[in-house]
C-alpha cells in the first residue's frame, strides 16, 4: 500500500477526480445561454445560481476541513463524489428556476472537498517534492476548463445541457466508488522525514485537537499567508469574469479570436502550477522559506507583465498574445508553494483544517473581485479595473509574502522539532511494546 506505485495510483485517481470535477463545475458558464433560454431566466436570476454554489462552498470549507482532520479522508473524498454526483443528477432533472436554482447551489458542498485531498497527499509524499506533485494536481482547474468548454460546444447542441449533466454526474458516482474501494488513507505524519526510520512500524494515528488548531492561530506566518490569499483570488476572479469581455468590448476581438487566444493562455498557464512547485521544492531544499520566494517573484512578475500586457496598442495583436502567454506562466506560481507552506508549518491532524480556513477565506475575496471590477468598469473602463485590481493585489501579496520569508523559517523549525519529539515517543512506546494514542492532544483511529 505505500509503496511507490500504489501513491502514484492515488495521485492518478485524484488528478482523474479533480480534472472532471472542475469540469463539472465550470461547464455552467458556457452553457449559461441554453440554461437561461429554458427557464426564460433574467441575467440576475443567473447569476444567483452561480452565487449560491459559491455560498455553500464557503459555508462548508470549515466543515470539511474538520471532519477531513477527524475522521478517514479517504472515504469523505469518496463521500465527496458521490454528492457531486447527485448533486449534478438533481439539477440535471430540476424542472423549475426554484428547483433548479436549490440543486445547483447544492453543488457547492463538495466543491469545498479539496483540502483533505491535499492533506492525504502529503502523508504520501514527503515535502522535498509536495510542490511537484500539488502544481500537477492544480493543472485540473485550467485543464477542467477546457474540457468543460469542449464539452458544452461539442454535446451541448447535440444532447442539451441536461444530458451533459447526467454525464458528469454518472463519472462523479463511479469515481466515489473508485475512491472508497481503491484509496487507502494514511496515517498522518507518516511521510514526515523524522518518521523514515519507523515506515515499517505501526504508527499513532493523530487526529484533530482543538488545542492543537488553536496554536496554529497563534502563527504570525499563517495568518500572513491567509491575509494575501483573501487579496490573490482577486485577479483570478476579474480575469474569469471579465477578460472575455475586455477583449470583446475593448480590443475588438471576434469569436475565434478570444477563443484562440484564450487557449493559448489557459495553456500556458496550466503549465505554471507544476513549474512553481517545482521551482518551490528546489529553492525549498536550499533555504526554508525558498517556497515562499517563488511565490513573491511569481506574483511580482505577473504585476509586471500584465501590466505590459494591458499597455499594448490594440493594432499590435501578436505582442499582446505574447505578452499574455508569458504573464499566464507566472499568474500560478504561488499556488503549489502556498498549499505546501500551509502543510510546512502545521500539524498533520490539522493540516485539512487550516487549508480549509485559508479557502474560506479565499472565497470572501472571491465574491467581492467581479463586483469591484464591475464598479471600476463603469467609472472607467475594463482595463483600468483590470489592471487596477491585478496589480495592486499581486502587490499587496508581494508584500505579505516578503514578511513571511522572515517568519517561515522559525515555524518550520518548531514542527520539525515537534515531529522529532513524536518520533522519539514512537520509538520508545514501540521498544516498550505499547502503543501511544492519546500523545499531543491526539485520538486513535
Amino acid at each position: 500500500m505505500k509503496s511507490s506505485k500504489y501513491r502514484w495510483f492515488v495521485v492518478a485517481v485524484f488528478f482523474t477526480f479533480m480534472l472532471l470535477h472542475q469540469a463539472d463545475k465550470l461547464l455552467i458558464g458556457p452553457l449559461t445561454s441554453d440554461i437561461i433560454e429554458t427557464f426564460n431566466l433574467t441575467n440576475t436570476q443567473m447569476g444567483a445560481v452561480f452565487t449560491g454554489a459559491l455560498i455553500v462552498g464557503a459555508v462548508f470549507y470549515p466543515l470539511w476541513g474538520y471532519f477531513y482532520d477527524r475522521f478517514a479522508r479517504s472515504k469523505l473524498l469518496a463521500l465527496a463524489s458521490l454528492i457531486w454526483g447527485a448533486t449534478t443528477w438533481l439539477s440535471a432533472i430540476a424542472p423549475t428556476y426554484p428547483s433548479f436554482l436549490a440543486t445547483r447551489a447544492s453543488t457547492g458542498v463538495d466543491d469545498s472537498s479539496y483540502p483533505g485531498l491535499y492533506s492525504l497527499i502529503s502523508d504520501y509524499f514527503g515535502p522535498q517534492v509536495r510542490g511537484k506533485v500539488y502544481g500537477l494536481l492544480q493543472l485540473t482547474s485550467p485543464l477542467g476548463y477546457l474540457l468543460g468548454m469542449v464539452l458544452a460546444l461539442l454535446l451541448g447542441a447535440v444532447l442539451g445541457w441536461r444530458a451533459i449533466f447526467y454525464i458528469t454526474g454518472s463519472l462523479g458516482i463511479i469515481l466515489a466508488f473508485v475512491i472508497f474501494f481503491g484509496v487507502k488513507d494514511a496515517p498522518r505524519g507518516k511521510s514526515e522525514p523524522e518518521m523514515a526510520a519507523l515506515e515499517t512500524q505501526e504508527l499513532t494515528s493523530y487526529h484533530f485537537s482543538w488545542q492543537i488548531a488553536k496554536d496554529l492561530f497563534r502563527k504570525r506566518s499563517i495568518w500572513l499567508i491567509f491575509l494575501q490569499g483573501f487579496f490573490g483570488v482577486f485577479p483570478w476572479n476579474v480575469i474569469t469574469y471579465w477578460f472575455f469581455t475586455y477583449l470583446e468590448k475593448e480590443r475588438f476581438y471576434d469569436q475565434t479570436e478570444i477563443l484562440m487566444t484564450m487557449v493559448v493562455a489557459v495553456l500556458i498557464l496550466a503549465a505554471g502550477y507544476p513549474l512553481g512547485g517545482a521551482l518551490g521544492d528546489y529553492f525549498f531544499k536550499k533555504v526554508p522559506s525558498g517556497r515562499i520566494r517563488v511565490a513573491a517573484v511569481g506574483v511580482i512578475l505577473g504585476a509586471i507583465f500584465m501590466t505590459l500586457t494591458m499597455n499594448v496598442p490594440l493594432e499590435n495583436r501578436f505582442l499582446f498574445g505574447l505578452l499574455l502567454a508569458i504573464t499566464a506562466v507566472f499568474i500560478p506560481m504561488a499556488s503549489p508553494n502556498v498549499i505546501s507552506t500551509v502543510y510546512d508549518i502545521t500539524l498533520p491532524e490539522v493540516r485539512s483544517t487550516a487549508l480549509a480556513v485559508q479557502y474560506f477565506i479565499e472565497s470572501a475575496g472571491a465574491a467581492l473581485a467581479p463586483l469591484l471590477a464591475g464598479m471600476i468598469a463603469d467609472a472607467f473602463s475594463l482595463k483600468a479595473a483590470i489592471i487596477w485590481i491585478c496589480v495592486s493585489t499581486w502587490v499587496l501579496c508581494a508584500i505579505f509574502f516578503t514578511v513571511a520569508i522572515r517568519l517561515i523559517p522559525t515555524d518550520i523549525q518548531t514542527l520539525r522539532t515537534q515531529m522529532r519529539a513524536r518520533a522519539e515517543l514512537e520509538q520508545q512506546n514501540m521498544a516498550a511494546g505499547l502503543h501511544n494514542d492519546t500523545a499531543f492532544g491526539a485520538t486513535p483511529e
